[in-house]
């Protein structure tokens, strides 16, 4: 099946409140959802011209300097982050990522907001015991989508060398169906080989999940 990718663009120029510009620090990269870069010029020079220095940084997987998908957040070289967009989930994934504040405006709704380390220890604490639990368990769960660039097929071969020990099996899918993991009673832990911000959504699962990135980079 061909899927066919449209950029969805914001009509309106955004202009980012003074209130916001304030509570920034001297240097901040600067990131945006792809419907909102027609303004990333704009709000660059309002950001300098407030004697501060912006960063523009091209992720892997984005086609622009300061696009973010949140498969493409990664440690970036920042003091903090400025994010315009809807939601909290790149915010936090860029906190989880750099342990740094996140600003973050939302053109729409017009409010704005800092993630910081704190908002995202729950998310943390998922992790450590989804490691736990994969450590100690034999039958492992591996989730893998079939969307570009969510098939890990590498890193589910890199596992199964390093955990030659479990019994390791791989479910693929198109859209994940978190109700539909419920039938396969007998898996002790899953793991996320699909899109790693699925384990924002931790809590539809029923047992415990873990990325497979935070697997392979045990020592």
């Amino acid at each position: 099946m061909k899927s066919f990718f449209v950029e969805a663009k914001y009509n309106e120029e955004i202009e980012l409140p003074q209130i916001v510009i304030d509570k920034l620090p001297k240097s901040v990269a600067l990131f945006m959802s792809v419907q909102f870069l027609g303004s990333l010029e704009c709000i660059k020079k309002q950001i300098e011209e407030s004697g501060r220095e912006v960063k523009l940084i091209k992720p892997e997987h984005c086609a622009y300097e300061g696009q973010l998908l949140g498969c493409s957040v990664d440690k970036f070289d920042a003091e903090a982050f400025l994010y315009i967009g809807d939601g909290q989930f790149h915010p936090k994934a860029l906190v989880l990522k750099n342990n740094k504040p996140v600003f973050a405006y939302n053109p729409i709704s017009k409010k704005e907001n800092i993630v910081n380390v704190e908002d995202i220890e729950k998310i943390r604490k998922r992790t450590m015991g989804g490691i736990s639990k994969f450590l100690t368990s034999d039958n492992i769960g591996v989730l893998t989508s079939s969307k570009k660039g969510q098939y890990r097929i590498k890193d589910i071969k890199l596992l199964m060398e390093k955990y030659k020990d479990k019994k390791i099996y791989v479910f693929l899918f198109d859209t994940l169906d978190f109700n539909s993991l419920e039938d396969f009673n007998f898996i002790d832990v899953w793991v996320n080989a699909a899109c790693p911000r699925i384990i924002d959504d931790y809590d539809k699962f029923q047992k415990a999940l873990v990325n497979i990135g935070d697997l392979l980079n045990l020592e």
